[in-house]
């Protein structure tokens, strides 16, 4: 089965080349992920482990620390090595490596205190991502921020390569489940036509589309739905004249509930489903560092927003962020900034 029609040359051909060239002389490969990897993290290097494996190659997956209960089902995933645990032996993998793919991250940083053994690793490194502003220490850099996921780049890169008659049904699945949780189950960022033509490929590879969603929304722990109503409940701001809601939690509250990675995946969205909220930040205190969700909706540039104050990015309605700094801190930055970004938010309600 040859598809060469609708799926557009999004990555340059030359650096199609150079990355498939780079894999066929390296024997010794590591992928690498952000801190905190999440579906569209996990679902692109699981991935490209498989292809690579399918390859003969000698692949190593590092990801910074541990990763959600509701992503462990897909293959591969207890081949996941998890550098916190065991840091001396991450670093020795990753200097004797040839070859380093760095996945769904644009700069060292977002590895944690994996990133700078990356930056003085020897091997040849590869980012492929689709956030903004990418890092200068990569030798090939794939960067799209314009496209959903880096699950869909991981995809395109296969496509082009002429790779998809080799793609197998546990590499469409992750591929399908990295795109999915990215998307919010494509609720959002995700509007160009060819993401669905990318699906209806995945499809012919067999996976369950619908047992992918359930293994990943439905299949939370009770503990996450009684922090998800405290949460609502206890921990809640709106702000009705800007048309913005903020959730948070501090380590104390979610200590309440035997916190797990992953719990908090998706309260963001809540307050979206308020009337008139388009603008929605969730600040979570965690290891080290405050991190931070932001989801907006009509033409809000929450990834403005995230870039600005909290040294984030992404996509116009979905981002992410980081400070290092107090909770307290973090909470302060967000209402000073709020308040300056009025004359958008107002700007975009106008809209409706």
């Amino acid at each position: 089965m040859n598809f060469t029609e609708p799926i557009s040359e999004v990555i340059q051909p030359q650096k199609v080349n150079e990355i498939m060239e780079a894999m066929e002389r390296s024997e010794k490969i590591v992928i690498t992920t952000h801190l905190s990897p999440d579906g569209d993290a996990l679902g692109s290097t699981l991935a490209l482990y498989h292809f690579l494996k399918g390859r003969g190659k000698q692949v190593r997956i590092i990801v910074p620390n541990s990763f959600p209960y509701f992503l462990k089902w897909m293959k591969g995933a207890n081949e996941v090595e998890i550098y916190e645990y065991n840091p001396s032996a991450a670093n020795h993998i990753l200097q004797g490596a040839e070859l380093i793919f760095a996945l769904d991250y644009n700069i060292p940083k977002r590895a944690g205190e994996m990133g700078p053994i990356l930056e003085s690793s020897p091997a040849t490194k590869i980012l492929i991502d689709h956030h903004l502003f990418p890092g200068e220490i990569f030798d090939i850099v794939v960067s799209h921020p314009e496209i959903s996921s880096t699950s869909e780049l991981i995809f395109r890169l296969l496509f082009q390569a002429g790779s998809y008659d080799e793609l197998t049904q546990a590499e469409a699945e992750c591929i399908y489940c990295g795109m999915m949780t990215d998307t919010g189950g494509f609720t959002y960022n995700s509007s160009d036509p060819e993401i669905f033509e990318i699906i209806s490929l995945l499809l012919r590879k067999k996976i369950d589309k619908d047992a992918i969603y359930s293994h990943v929304f439905h299949n939370y722990s009770e503990a996450r739905f009684r922090l998800l109503g405290f949460t609502l409940s206890q921990r809640m701001e709106i702000y009705p004249d800007l048309h913005a809601a903020l959730i948070y939690l501090s380590k104390d509250d979610q200590a309440q509930f035997r916190f797990s990675k992953g719990d908090t995946e998706g309260f963001v969205n809540y307050p979206l489903s308020i009337k008139d909220i388009i603008f929605s930040t969730f600040i979570r205190e965690d290891e080290g560092l405050i991190k931070l969700s932001f989801r907006s909706q009509l033409s809000f540039p929450c990834n403005e927003f995230a870039a600005e104050f909290f040294n984030g990015g992404g996509h116009l309605n979905a981002s992410g962020g980081e400070y290092y700094g107090t909770f307290e801190e973090a909470l302060r930055i967000y209402a000073e900034g709020l308040r300056s970004y009025e004359k958008k938010l107002k700007e975009a309600i106008s809209q409706l």
